[in-house]
């Protein structure tokens, strides 16, 4: 196997199971100890990874994962809380997703019903206007901004500027961690501050999380129960029910 598929090929396996060893990846891809040790220290200088003794782990990385690694991970959760936040939209609806794994997720399950006539999305998501685009009925509303590469996500003055000027009946926003006392959090400033502009412009502001991001926090705060009403997870969550969340248990 060449260099370049071996280091993609550890980022599945590293995004499907949280953690890596080398006598693991010696195994598996035949190559010496030596050799998987540089692709893990080469991968660890690009920040996708953090090199610990005998392997590497997901859990600390400085910087997410790319999407298309992540979109590996909690896969089923991830389609239950989908449907349960179609279930919460109407037609003719106006809706915000953010981006991510969880919220590409919702879109598909959004145009996957037969019962939903047209609506509109407006997204910062690059992949989720790509993924929307073909379908006649519903009207895709793109922010501008900068694209962040790992998440496929618009950041910027832009963004807030388009979305400071409409209004949106239910913004479904993805988040990286969601905790009772830190509320919704991710791991980049800048796109928390779309997330916090895409939440205030919505009637409803719905936090999506799977089970493995409750009760974490990550760099950027987004907001609490102040600015989302309600949480739609994949496990019971006490503590954010205690906190003012209205929590879905999809």
């Amino acid at each position: 196997m060449k260099r370049a598929a071996r280091l993609s090929a550890i980022l599945d396996l590293l995004a499907e199971q949280g953690e890596v060893s080398v006598d693991e990846l010696v195994v598996r891809f035949e190559a010496s100890a030596a050799t998987i040790r540089r692709d893990l220290d080469s991968l660890a200088e690009q920040r996708l990874l953090t090199r610990t003794h005998g392997g590497a782990v997901a859990q600390s990385v400085a910087y997410e994962l790319p999407i298309r690694y992540k979109s590996h991970q909690r896969t089923d959760e991830k389609e239950r809380i989908a449907r349960a936040a179609s279930a919460l939209v109407a037609t003719g609806a106006v809706v915000g997703l953010s981006g991510g794994t969880t919220t590409t997720a919702i879109a598909a399950a959004l145009a996957a019903r037969e019962d939903l006539g047209e609506f509109t999305v407006v997204t910062n998501a690059v992949n989720i206007a790509s993924q929307l685009a073909t379908r006649p009925d519903i009207k895709v509303v793109v922010t501008g901004g900068v694209i962040h590469s790992r998440s496929y996500e618009l950041v910027g003055p832009f963004v807030e500027q388009l979305l400071s000027g409409i209004q949106l009946d239910i913004a479904f926003i993805g988040v990286n961690a969601l905790s009772a006392d830190r509320g919704a959090s991710t791991h980049d400033e800048r796109e928390a501050a779309v997330n916090r502009m895409m939440a205030s412009r919505a009637q409803r502001a719905v936090v999506v999380a799977d089970s493995g991001k409750i009760g974490r926090a990550a760099f950027a705060r987004v907001g609490g129960p102040e600015l989302f009403q309600t949480v739609i997870t994949d496990a019971p969550a006490t503590a954010l029910v205690d906190a003012g969340f209205e929590v879905i248990v999809a």
